[in-house]
């Protein structure tokens, strides 16, 4: 037996929301780029030293900036995930609720670098509280179709 469902009319507003993390990505990929040539770490290395972090504020930026997209990337799959599934049930919801997603995550890409560890906490917050908002309408969304199965 199959499961048929219309995608909602709303829902390219939802791929709108899954589009604009590119940007932010690209954002990050830049950089993390700039950032990795005024500390002169050498690819393949993926961070700079604690000593040299310490000694050299340049080395110190080089390593948040990083640390900023590699956890943009460890967010991104559970994100998307809850994004695209959330629009299927609640789609102007889930539009919003990814919104304040990416602007907490845009915040983040350029707080954490420019003001430190304490600097990533409000977008972090706005982030998390889109993210938790998408997991809800997940857990409804993939409920109710169990349901009708």
């Amino acid at each position: 037996m199959s499961l048929v469902f219309e995608v909602p009319k709303e829902y390219g507003y939802i791929l709108a929301i899954a589009t604009s993390t590119l940007f932010i990505n690209t954002y990050h990929k830049l950089t993390v780029s700039i950032a990795r040539g005024k500390a002169g770490i050498a690819y393949p290395t993926p961070y700079a030293t604690a000593e040299q972090a310490a000694k050299d504020p340049a080395c110190m930026k080089f390593n948040l900036t990083q640390r900023a997209h590699g956890n943009f990337g460890e967010n991104l799959a559970p994100f998307l995930t809850s994004l695209l599934v959330a629009g299927l049930g609640y789609p102007t919801q889930a539009f919003y609720a990814g919104t304040a997603w990416v602007v907490g995550r845009a915040a983040y890409a350029y707080a954490y670098p420019n003001f430190g560890p304490k600097g990533r906490l409000p977008g972090y917050v706005v982030s998390q509280a889109g993210k938790a908002a998408l997991t809800i309408m997940s857990v409804m969304t993939v409920w109710g179709m169990v349901q009708s199965a």
